[in-house]
């Protein structure tokens, strides 16, 4: 009992706070940072290098998507509050597990970060010596795991995140459905829609499906909170976030009926009518109209992929990602404003 009250005192006095909410939730939410500020960003201007034929963008565009893994681990650690010692010596360790998790590096990167972040938390200032040991545990620990299961996380992720683009194939409505309204929600929770792609590896008519329920959340909740939340609210949800409306979700969550109807069905649609697919970097499937780079992925794979594009193409895209979602869940959410269960200020954005 004394021993387990040193060890509950140890870890409050290093703030190593053993929680789904730390791990789950803060964790991946700041590795979706990452990814943005490192791999999204490249692949934006990749995207405009090859659109505008500009080598320089594409020079831009590499280096900073080679930056993903050490990117996403600085997040993470910076999630878990991790000493400056520790934050810049997770730089190596997110390199190597991206880079050995292969497909499935993003989940290495979560998992490993995390518990390389912690025990270099734990030995933090706990020596004289402390410039060799905080970094040498730090690293020591995350690339030995990177060396040890970043492999198999790869490959476990990689198996998982094929066997819904293999069942979206067998199956483009029923699992329109199911990926859309999943990812969708997950989109606007406190977590990262655009971490669990990315650990999955979600292209392809799913990847496609994910992008319509991203867009049905985002679009949706802009669209039908117009009326309390003016032209801000339409920017910051429409091209920001849903997430910002979690908090009158708690409130009330009927608000939340209209974009998840509306994401399941333009995600069957998606799958079935125009066949959009997510072919560009799987982060961008979870990202919706998030600074229009679900929208930038599509087209990067029409590029890389050489796919000569119709009309249909670039009209399913329009219609999947602005036009739909905006219709439909107003239209949704009016008949629950009628219903009485979608009240005057229900929407509204709190400053």
């Amino acid at each position: 009992m004394v021993l387990l009250k040193k060890v509950k005192a140890f870890l409050k006095r290093k703030d190593i706070v053993i929680s789904g909410r730390r791990y789950g939730i803060d964790a991946l939410s700041y590795m979706a940072q990452g990814l943005f500020c490192s791999l999204l960003i490249g692949t934006i201007f990749n995207t405009l290098g090859q659109l505008l034929g500009v080598e320089f963008f594409e020079t831009i565009g590499g280096f900073a998507t080679a930056m993903a893994g050490p990117a996403m681990a600085v997040a993470i650690g910076y999630a878990l509050k991790a000493p400056p010692m520790v934050l810049f010596s997770l730089v190596a360790v997110g390199y190597a597990a991206n880079d050995l998790g292969g497909a499935g590096g993003p989940l290495a990167v979560l998992i490993i970060a995390i518990v390389a972040a912690e025990f270099g938390k734990a030995v933090s200032k706990e020596t004289k010596v402390d410039i060799l040991v905080t970094p040498a545990v730090t690293i020591f620990v995350g690339a030995g795991l990177s060396i040890l299961i970043a492999p198999p996380v790869g490959v476990a992720a990689s198996a998982v995140g094929s066997a819904v683009m293999w069942a979206t194939e067998l199956q483009p409505f029923l699992m329109g459905i199911v990926v859309s309204v999943i990812v969708g929600m997950a989109l606007t929770l406190p977590i990262s829609s655009a971490a669990i792609c990315a650990a999955l590896s979600l292209t392809g008519l799913a990847g496609g499906a994910a992008v319509a329920g991203c867009c049905a959340q985002m679009v949706g909740f802009a669209v039908m909170s117009f009326r309390e939340n003016r032209w801000g609210g339409l920017v910051s949800q429409g091209i920001g976030t849903s997430m910002l409306q979690m908090g009158n979700i708690v409130k009330n969550p009927r608000i939340w009926i209209a974009p998840t109807l509306t994401s399941a069905i333009t995600g069957p649609i998606a799958t079935c009518v125009f066949h959009l697919q997510m072919n560009g970097s799987p982060v961008s499937s979870g990202m919706g109209t998030c600074g229009f780079v679900g929208q930038i992925g599509v087209i990067t794979g029409w590029i890389d992929d050489g796919i000569t594009t119709t009309f249909m193409d670039w009209a399913g895209l329009i219609l999947i990602c602005f036009i739909l979602p905006g219709l439909l869940t107003w239209l949704f959410g009016l008949a629950e404003r009628k219903l009485g269960w979608i009240r005057d200020g229900d929407l509204k954005l709190r400053q």
